[in-house]
């Protein structure tokens, strides 16, 4: 028995250990077909009506399966109890307004409406916001996914007693009956149709449960074969009388402030490297490229840049070692280090730390983030 058991903890360290790389290995190409789009929406003025639509199609599934691949990736934390909560005091409308920016190009390339309800006064939760935005971002995923084009979506938010009430309601196919009691579990994909249009991994629910309850709440489903679906989610209130601060809009990429960088782009993958060097030029910084460790430290020594942007995955010399040598380096003490990686667990930052990076960046990174960190470092130089 105790040979069995140890034999099945090793089976499922290992699945764990596999679903984390492949999450990691997927966002690799994700990195400069995110970076080219940018490119592309750069030229938004000169494109034709194909382009444009072109763009946006790409634009849209790169989303989708950034989505994807960050259930992936979530799946191995929960399951390997690896998974870090970053609560604090957070309004409900925040978290469901981004989660609807999210999911709207879905709602609108399946033509759905979608009517959110909102109460008057604020709502506060003890809560990881990400988390929860993700939980909401599900939940209008699966339900744009299982309605026919030119349904309709309904998301109500309320407080009823000391719980958060929210509910994500479709004209959707439904559920069939012996379905429903296991449509929370992990890898259960619903055969809601003759055909598999829907796709899908059968993980997006199973988050949706665990984080729920990891917040100390709960998740249940109603639904029937032609019917539509209903999801609702009761988490604890945050009881507070103070004001709720205004969500902030999603910035555009703008032109950076202050006076241009130089910057030092180290990836071993050549197309993430040249695309993000490229996106960079057009923002007005001069740009490098190394494709090895060796190599990026002998240009940093040789001109010392503003920022580097460093791959922590490089063959031979990691980024991790890289960026070590380069803090023992005095002429490099100020240069900002940016760490980028596809590994984004709580450890993985924490070795950035202490390797002397000043930033930790998730690939496929949003270009919305690095400018706002150059920027900073613009003005800090000006």
């Amino acid at each position: 028995m105790k040979e069995q058991a140890a034999k099945l903890s090793d089976l499922h360290r290992r699945t764990n250990e596999f679903w984390a790389m492949l999450s990691h290995e997927l966002r690799h190409p994700l990195a400069p077909i995110s970076n080219a789009v940018q490119l592309l929406r750069l030229q938004q003025g000169s494109e034709n009506a194909i382009q444009r639509e072109a763009r946006t199609i790409i634009d849209r599934q790169v989303g989708q399966l950034k989505h994807l691949v960050d259930d992936l990736l979530e799946v191995s934390r929960i399951t390997t109890g690896s998974i870090l909560l970053h609560r604090e005091r957070v309004g409900v409308s925040g978290i469901v307004e981004h989660a609807v920016e999210t999911a709207r190009p879905l709602m609108e390339q399946r033509k759905h409406e979608l009517t959110v309800s909102m109460p008057s006064e604020p709502i506060w939760l003890y809560a990881d916001a990400s988390r929860l935005e993700q939980v909401v971002v599900n939940l209008l995923t699966n339900a744009a996914k299982y309605t026919a084009e030119g349904g309709h979506v309904w998301l109500t938010v309320q407080q009823v007693g000391d719980q958060c009430v929210l509910k994500v309601r479709d004209t959707g196919v439904g559920i069939a009956p012996e379905l429903l009691p296991r449509i929370f579990d992990l890898f259960t994909q619903a055969e809601r149709s003759s055909d598999r249009s829907q796709g899908g991994l059968g993980i997006g629910l199973a988050l949706v449960q665990r984080l729920t309850e990891l917040h100390r709440g709960t998740v249940e489903a109603d639904s029937a074969l032609g019917r539509g679906s209903e999801f609702v989610v009761r988490l604890p209130v945050m009881l507070s009388s103070a004001p709720q601060p205004p969500s902030t809009p999603p910035q555009e990429t703008a032109e950076p402030a202050g006076r241009s960088l130089r910057v030092l782009v180290v990836d071993d993958n050549v197309d993430a490297a040249e695309s993000l060097a490229m996106l960079l030029k057009a923002s007005g910084h001069d740009t490098r490229i190394a494709h090895d460790g060796p190599t990026a430290l002998e240009a940093t020594l040789d001109d010392p840049p503003d920022a580097v942007l460093l791959d922590i995955g490089l063959p031979g010399l990691n980024g991790y070692e890289v960026a070590k040598r380069m803090r023992q380096q005095g002429v490099l003490q100020n240069v900002i280090l940016i760490a980028m990686t596809g590994y984004g667990q709580q450890t993985d930052r924490q070795r950035s730390q202490e390797a002397g990076f000043d930033h930790h960046l998730f690939k496929p990174v949003d270009f919305n983030d690095l400018q706002q960190i150059l920027v900073a470092v613009s003005k800090k130089a000006t």
